[in-house]
């Protein structure tokens, strides 16, 4: 069983992700919950490409952003993500930005993904996947 539960990685707010506000885009923020799945999945041992090579995809299925502050170009952001099982097919992420290191919230949710085959075809988790996030099931 994985002992992987919590990620937390850096990124700088860049200079594209900015408007005439000198703010992030609201849509960016979901690009930085990729970026802390992606994570979250390669410090569990497993990356996105590793476990579609063995014939899983993650769609998503449903989001939810709550904006708490401003984040400006070249502001230091802390990502923290945690995973679990979400019913016997879904996977749930849930996801923090703060300022690093002042730890002030900047965005917070979740995304859920279906479990499903290469095809589209929602299936259940295999032990190996299960393994890696069986440890945190949810009973959403």
């Amino acid at each position: 069983m994985s002992e992987f539960r919590v990620n937390r990685t850096q990124l700088r707010v860049r200079y594209s992700e900015t408007d005439q506000m000198g703010t992030f885009y609201n849509s960016r923020a979901l690009e930085w919950f990729e970026c802390g799945r992606t994570e979250w999945l390669r410090g569990s041992g497993m990356s996105y490409a590793d476990m579609e090579a063995k014939g899983v995809m993650l769609p998503l299925v449903e989001a939810h952003v709550k904006y708490h502050s401003r984040a400006r170009y070249d502001d230091l952001l802390e990502i923290e993500t945690f995973a679990r099982m979400s019913g016997r097919a879904r996977v749930r992420f849930e996801i923090k930005i703060y300022h690093s290191p002042a730890g002030e919230p900047v965005a917070s949710g979740w995304t859920e993904h279906a479990i499903v085959s290469p095809e589209g075809r929602v299936i259940r988790p295999a032990a190996w996947l299960e393994e890696i996030f069986g440890a945190t099931k949810g009973s959403d």
